[in-house]
């Protein structure tokens, strides 16, 4: 612990990077929101929910700043913003001793989690945990293989929302399911955003991320069709009468997401895809709020 408080507090909000946790809040708010829709609400699993959701989120990015460094991926002429372990603002050890003080936050969130819903949660938090650290750590990085989006949408959607909602009331709904495809697209358009900027590095790096698999002019396309098919996705549930058309009430995020999908499919300069980074964050952020304040009056 030591090593992790000799660092300025401002490095390790950099090395968090908080334009990406709206990825790991957005899917705890609408499972829960979905318990709440049935009554039940408890509000200690709801905050180490929270907590333990955060802290993978954030032991995931330290993780992924060391490794990247250590491969070489992370290079002088990136356009993202400056990574702590490759810039050279951290030595490598603190940020592995980081990584692992996040994840053994989360952990300790879980054990109670455990104990009150069951064995099955240790499970969900070891798979959580394993794929944060195996996003650009180990022999064979899934991130390097372009699979990054596809376990993000998996366990910042369909994890995440499924184990919030499981948590409260020891059971899961096809509506917990449904609720999490958006969120998880929304996480996922994140991360699209990201390998778009970086695209001529991480090609030149040896990092085949989906967009350099693709190529630019498909990823952007994906990222439009992600946030499409993420605000089509509540009319769906409404049309299939598991919740009322309250869920519809994330449509009016839709302004939000225009001058996004305009920026992503146009610009090929830092602080615009950086800008683009966080408004999708931004986004994921409303449309989550919107989402379970629509699930909660559908009672």
């Amino acid at each position: 612990m030591s090593a992790v408080a000799q660092v300025p507090v401002r490095l390790w909000i950099v090395a968090a990077r908080p334009r990406t946790l709206p990825a790991a809040v957005a899917p705890v708010l609408v499972g829960t929101a979905l318990a709440g829709y049935q009554d039940v609400f408890h509000s200690v699993r709801f905050v180490c929910a929270l907590v333990a959701s955060v802290f993978i989120q954030i032991g995931t990015n330290l993780a992924n700043d060391y490794s990247d460094a250590r491969r070489g991926a992370d290079t002088e002429d990136r356009l993202g913003p400056v990574r702590v372990t490759a810039g050279g603002l951290m030595p490598p050890r603190r940020v592995l001793i980081g990584t692992w003080v996040a994840f053994g936050i989360a952990v300790a969130a879980g054990l109670y989690l455990v104990a009150v819903a069951g064995w099955q949660l240790l499970l969900v938090g070891f798979a959580s945990i394993a794929a944060g650290v195996l996003y650009t750590g180990g022999p064979r990085p899934y991130g390097y293989d372009g699979l990054g989006e596809l376990f993000v949408f998996l366990f910042f959607g369909v994890v995440a929302v499924g184990g919030s909602y499981y948590v409260q009331t020891r059971s899961l709904r096809w509506e917990a399911v449904a609720l999490a495809v958006p969120i998880g697209l929304l996480a996922a358009a994140i991360l699209v955003v990201n390998n778009v900027r970086d695209i001529d590095t991480d090609r030149r790096a040896g990092k085949r991320t989906l967009a350099v698999r693709l190529g630019r002019p498909r990823a952007r396309r994906l990222y439009a069709v992600m946030l499409a098919v993420a605000f089509l996705s509540p009319v769906a549930v409404a049309a299939a009468g598991g919740l009322s058309w309250y869920v519809l009430l994330p449509l009016l995020a839709a302004p939000m997401a225009l001058p996004l999908v305009r920026a992503v499919g146009t610009r090929t300069d830092g602080p615009s895809l950086n800008a683009a980074l966080a408004g999708t964050g931004k986004l994921l952020a409303v449309y989550a709020i919107l989402l379970s304040v629509g699930v909660l009056m559908s009672t």
